[in-house]
C-alpha cells in the first residue's frame, strides 16, 4: 500500500465486502513504517505524503540487508523501488537475489519497477566536464525513472564558454535546469544568468587540492549573485533530481487545478 491508487482500491474493496476488515488490516499494518530486523524501518507511505518512495543508500549497508530492503518494499507494492551509490561488485551480489535488478554503472543505481505517471515538463541536465558525469547521470537516472523528461548537454563548462552559447537554446526550452560543475563551480552562476527557470547547482568533488573535495565550488555556488539558483550538498546529484521533479510535479499540480478546479 504505498500509492494512493492502491490504497483507494483496498477501502473500495473493504466497503463492497470483497475484502475482509481483517484482512485490510494486515495489508495496512505497517502505515507508518515497517520495522525489517534491527536494522531498517521502511517508510512505505513517503510516497502517500511526497509523491515519491523512499530510496534507499547503499553505502554503508550490505547486500543481505539491501537485499531483504528491496523485497521488503516489492511485497508491499511500491512501484519504484532505487537503490543510489550502489557499486557494481555490491550489485552483483544484489541482483543475485533480486534478479530483476536494473543496474545503471555510471550513475551507481540500481533499480526495479518504475513510476508509471508521466509529468509535463522537461528537466535539462547541464554539466562543466566530463569527469562531473557520475554526479550528472545520477540525476538524469534518478529524474527518468520518477517520470520525468531529461535532456542531457555534457562539457560545456566555462573554459570554453562558446560551447555553452552554441547551445543556448536548450537553457531557453528547459522547464528546470541542473548544473552539475567541480573545479571553481562558476558554471551554474554563468547558467542562471541566462535561464528563465529554476537552477539547481551541483558542485562535485572533482578538482585539485584546493577545491577541498567539492567544498570551493559550493561556496563559490552558495556565494553566487545570479537569481533563481538553488544549491544542493556536494555529489548531490540524487537530491538535484528530487528537488527538479518536485518543482514539475507542483507545476502539473496547479495545471490540473485549473482545469478540474473542483476535483483534488
Amino acid at each position: 500500500m504505498s500509492d494512493r491508487t492502491s490504497l483507494e482500491k483496498l477501502l473500495e474493496a473493504i466497503a463492497r465486502g470483497e475484502t475482509t476488515p481483517q484482512q485490510g488490516l494486515e495489508k495496512l499494518q505497517h502505515l507508518s513504517f515497517q520495522p525489517l530486523e534491527d536494522f531498517a524501518k521502511i517508510d512505505h507511505h513517503r510516497q502517500l505524503r511526497t509523491g515519491f518512495p523512499e530510496v534507499i543508500w547503499s553505502q554503508g549497508k550490505t547486500p543481505e540487508q539491501i537485499i531483504q530492503i528491496m523485497n521488503a518494499m516489492r511485497s508491499q507494492g511500491t512501484p519504484l523501488i532505487m537503490t543510489t551509490r550502489l557499486e557494481s561488485d555490491i550489485a552483483e551480489i544484489v541482483s543475485l537475489g533480486v534478479p530483476d535488478l536494473r543496474y545503471y554503472p555510471l550513475a551507481k543505481i540500481g533499480a526495479i519497477g518504475k513510476i508509471e505517471q508521466k509529468y509535463q515538463g522537461k528537466i535539462s541536465i547541464l554539466t562543466a566536464g566530463t569527469a562531473d558525469l557520475p554526479v550528472a547521470q545520477e540525476a538524469a537516472i534518478t529524474a527518468e525513472l520518477c517520470g520525468f523528461e531529461v535532456e542531457r548537454l555534457w562539457d560545456v563548462g566555462v573554459a570554453g564558454i562558446h560551447r555553452l552559447l552554441n547551445h543556448r537554446h536548450i537553457i531557453d526550452n528547459a522547464d528546470v535546469l541542473i548544473v552539475v560543475a567541480g573545479m571553481e563551480g562558476a558554471l551554474p552562476s554563468v547558467v542562471a544568468g541566462m535561464a528563465p527557470c529554476p537552477v539547481i547547482a551541483v558542485p562535485t568533488s572533482i578538482g585539485y587540492g584546493t577545491s577541498f573535495g567539492g567544498v570551493a565550488p559550493l561556496l563559490t555556488m552558495l556565494n553566487s549573485c545570479a537569481t533563481g539558483m538553488g544549491v544542493v550538498n556536494i555529489d548531490n546529484g540524487f537530491g538535484a533530481a528530487m528537488l527538479a521533479g518536485q518543482i514539475l510535479r507542483l507545476a502539473n499540480r496547479f495545471t490540473n487545478r485549473k482545469k478540474n478546479p473542483h476535483g483534488r
